[in-house]
């Protein structure tokens, strides 16, 4: 008795390729939307393909997500517009906790990449040439460097590229700019993913903004966290100082 085949069995195996291309062009026509357009308009081409990208990922969880992991961090190694559009998408797609998850190493793999990017395409001249004048930045850099690094991460109004091209011409390590990067980007990246997790369709987020979805409150919350760093260790030098000076006038 000949047994036949099951559907799966029965489906050819050149089928999905049409699917992968269509995918991968609709992928390259995003970033250069992004690049060109800006984030509103990548979104409100993906909107319009809405249904296939559901669909795509419900047949292929893997591959999706590993061509999303990757055009994330093409998009912030080299600095192009686009990455918090990106997190609200992937939260969108994926939900909170996997778009978490990719979202954050995905970005401090990028944001590394392009550390490393500035750091050996200037940051070796610069060191070489004016090492001797930076010699108390470079010093400052080793001694506090962390901090200065995981303060701004906090910040969403200092552009995380800028901050990428700026250490990376420090000598920072790269290991602490990695788990820095990977601390400091977790609050805001939490609220761009949860805001797109909990978007109702892209339609929506294209016709009404990407800031429609933002809750103000947080963003409030993340600058104000970014702040206190600063706003703390400004008040423990104060306090030190006056210890200090009301020290020295005892000893008088």
């Amino acid at each position: 008795m000949i047994e036949q085949p099951t559907s799966h069995e029965a489906r050819p195996r050149g089928s999905a390729l049409p699917r992968i291309v269509i995918f991968v062009l609709l992928a390259a026509a995003i970033v250069a939307a992004f690049v060109f357009f800006g984030d509103q308009r990548a979104i409100s081409l993906l909107a319009s393909y809405e249904g296939r990208v559901r669909a795509f990922y419900a047949e292929r969880p893997v591959v999706t997500l590993i061509a999303a992991l990757l055009l994330y961090v093409a998009v912030t190694g080299l600095s192009l517009p686009g990455a918090a559009a990106l997190s609200i998408l992937y939260g969108w797609l994926f939900g909170f906790w996997p778009a978490l998850v990719l979202v954050s190493f995905a970005s401090t793999s990028g944001a590394t990449m392009a550390f490393l990017l500035s750091r050996f395409l200037l940051g070796a001249w610069i060191q070489a040439r004016y090492g001797a004048r930076l010699a108390a930045f470079n010093a400052a850099i080793e001694r506090e460097g962390a901090f200065y690094l995981f303060t701004l991460r906090l910040i969403p109004q200092v552009p995380f590229f800028v901050i990428n091209a700026v250490m990376g011409l420090t000598k920072l390590r790269t290991s602490t700019f990695w788990w820095v990067s990977q601390l400091g980007m977790l609050p805001g990246t939490c609220i761009f993913v949860l805001a797109g997790a909990n978007a109702p369709s892209l339609d929506t987020i294209a016709k009404q903004g990407l800031g429609s979805i933002l809750d103000w409150r947080l963003v409030v919350a993340l600058v104000l966290l970014g702040v206190m760093p600063l706003a703390l260790k400004w008040l423990v030098g104060y306090f030190r100082g006056r210890r200090a000076s009301d020290a020295g006038a005892g000893g008088d």
